[in-house]
């Protein structure tokens, strides 16, 4: 009885301390968040707004004007931009967008040849392992999350799509909502998508200056840019706020967890103390037998 009595005051004892863990996890996850919905909070509109713009010019201009990174071919060859968190512990995030990548590559491009480009150490870990072609330039740049380092990223997927290297680009990631809710998408990167109008619509009427050739061209790689930079920031938000939520479920499942444990470890203390009364009584009764 001792020996279970020991037991689960160790099992007790390792819960106790795992829970003040997940708590200390939380509260870190929890001021990273901050931080990263206030960036992605004041970059998200911009770069929307940005993408729009670049949509709407692309459908508005006429198919005179030469747009390389908007040409449309038959697509053979695919690259798919994944976006995953370096360290886990963040529930099912980054498995998430793992099976969307992988959900992608069977739908969309079952006949194409596909070459991954993992941003994150955990997607560049899971396609090396299961056979996939890989890119392994810039899966480490969590590691220093800047603008010019994710430029970097985004001026080769252009110049490898105006080398004809691949025919269509897809960035694979999560949009941030809040902390316990991300939103899983692939999203179309290159050839620049058109906005496709409902009968009865205007194209928007753009006054450019200088000319459409020039602003076009200085315009079109640094939106493209911003656009890759934005889902950088959306996972970088949705990866802590999915570890705060699982931190949070962690705690809790510890706290329901030591609430069992010292129900049992009551009941057999009781019992431990019955047996030596017993004993006790036992052998009292036998002395004056």
């Amino acid at each position: 009885m001792s020996g279970q009595l020991k037991e689960v005051r160790n099992r007790i004892k390792s819960v106790t301390s795992t829970q003040q863990i997940t708590k200390a996890m939380k509260m870190v996850s929890a001021a990273k968040l901050r931080r990263a919905q206030d960036a992605i909070t004041q970059m998200a509109p911009y770069a929307q707004k940005l993408q729009a713009m670049l949509s709407n010019i692309v459908s508005s201009t006429s198919s005179e004007m030469d747009l390389p990174l908007a040409a449309e071919r038959n697509i053979e060859r695919v690259l798919l931009i994944p976006i995953t968190s370096d360290r886990g512990l963040c529930g099912a995030y980054n498995s998430n967008v793992i099976k969307l990548t992988r959900a992608t590559i069977e739908e969309n491009y079952p006949n194409a040849e596909v070459t991954i480009l993992p941003l994150g150490k955990k997607g560049f870990d899971f396609f090396t392992k299961n056979g996939f072609t890989v890119i392994d330039n810039y899966w480490t740049i969590f590691q220093s999350l800047t603008f010019d380092n994710v430029r970097e990223a985004a001026v080769y997927a252009q110049q490898a799509f105006l080398d004809k290297k691949f025919d269509k680009i897809d960035l694979v990631y999560s949009q941030f909502k809040n902390a316990a809710v991300q939103n899983f998408v692939c999203e179309q990167y290159l050839p620049i998508p058109k906005i496709v109008k409902a009968e009865g619509d205007n194209n928007a009427d753009f006054i450019f200056e200088p000319s459409k050739e020039i602003l076009v061209e200085e315009l079109m790689p640094k939106i493209l840019n911003t656009q890759v930079f934005k889902a950088m920031l959306d996972a970088n938000a949705s990866e802590h706020g999915a570890r705060m939520t699982a931190m949070d479920k962690a705690s809790e499942n510890a706290n329901e967890l030591l609430k069992s444990l010292k129900i049992s470890y009551n009941r057999a203390r009781q019992a431990a103390i019955t047996t030596e009364l017993t004993e006790i009584v036992s052998g009292a009764a036998a002395l004056n037998g």
